[in-house]
């Protein structure tokens, strides 16, 4: 998806302010919601706006990617519709390296003495993973994977593009409520992970389904884990596993980091900025 001379090119004022106009309306959508359900937490009405913008999102893309891209199959371009059993294996191939992922953390923090298996998932807290997994999974890599990483190649090219979208997937998320040190360590690992997932849908020619797979895996299966089965010692360095207490962000400590550091390690052939995230080629594709 790179821009020549002659291709469309989004303004970045646009792309600055697409996403905050759409959360802003979500917002203020759903703050009637209080006055129809008093007994919403304000979480809760937070989590209805999100929802809201969502929608909003999903349903101005279409017109955002005819306009600025020039794509006459928007949805194709973003690498949500692909060929039902590539969409499937790409999908099982990144929820696969999510398990392994977490099966390696899981299994270091119970061989050091640092957690233990103990404990049940019940079913609302099987649902509420599953929904985190597809609902997480789903909603940011569209995101940021699919119309961010596309705006940012036609703004400033391939080269750039992979770290940039990387980088404001990790500032976008609340990694400033921590402590200096532990701070700056989610970060690079939010980073780390916004550039594994780059690469997977690299390496999946542009569909973006390996890369839900592989991000809803690691959210949903991390809660699940922490939920029941999963139980972490106090006093746990977050250096090893993340800051956080008893529910740490694991990609914030050493085993994340060396987990996301062999991922990239064996996508490092697709770094090429050839690859790009192949929107063009899916656009030909019948």
């Amino acid at each position: 998806m790179g821009a020549g001379p002659d291709s469309p090119r989004p303004h970045w004022i646009g792309t600055l302010l697409y996403v905050p106009l759409l959360y802003g309306l979500g917002w203020l959508s759903a703050r009637p919601f209080g006055l129809l359900f008093p007994s919403w937490r304000p979480d809760q009405l937070d989590l209805a706006g999100a929802a809201i913008a969502l929608v909003l999102l999903l349903a101005t893309l279409p017109w955002r990617l005819r306009r600025a891209w020039d794509s006459p199959t928007p949805w194709r371009s973003l690498g949500v519709v692909v060929a039902p059993a590539a969409g499937v294996r790409a999908f099982g191939r990144g929820l696969l390296k999510a398990v392994l992922l977490l099966v390696g953390v899981s299994g270091v923090l119970v061989a050091t003495g640092q957690a233990r298996w103990g404990g049940t998932l019940t079913a609302a807290e099987g649902l509420n993973a599953l929904a985190l997994l597809l609902g997480v999974g789903f909603a940011e890599e569209l995101l940021f994977r699919g119309w961010l990483w596309g705006e940012l190649e036609l703004l400033a090219g391939r080269r750039r593009a992979i770290g940039l979208q990387a980088a404001i997937f990790a500032l976008v998320h609340p990694w400033t409520r921590l402590p200096g040190p532990e701070a700056l360590a989610l970060l690079g690992g939010l980073v780390l992970l916004g550039l594994v997932l780059a690469l997977q849908r690299r390496a999946d020619g542009g569909a973006l389904w390996g890369a839900v797979g592989l991000h809803g895996g690691l959210v949903g299966g991390w809660f699940a884990l922490l939920a029941g089965p999963l139980q972490i010692a106090p006093g746990t360095p977050a250096w090893l596993v993340g800051a956080g207490s008893t529910s740490p962000n694991p990609i914030g400590g050493l085993l994340g980091w060396l987990g996301l550091g062999a991922l990239l390690w064996v996508r490092r052939r697709w770094w090429s900025p050839g690859a790009g995230p192949a929107g063009r080629a899916l656009d030909a594709q019948p």
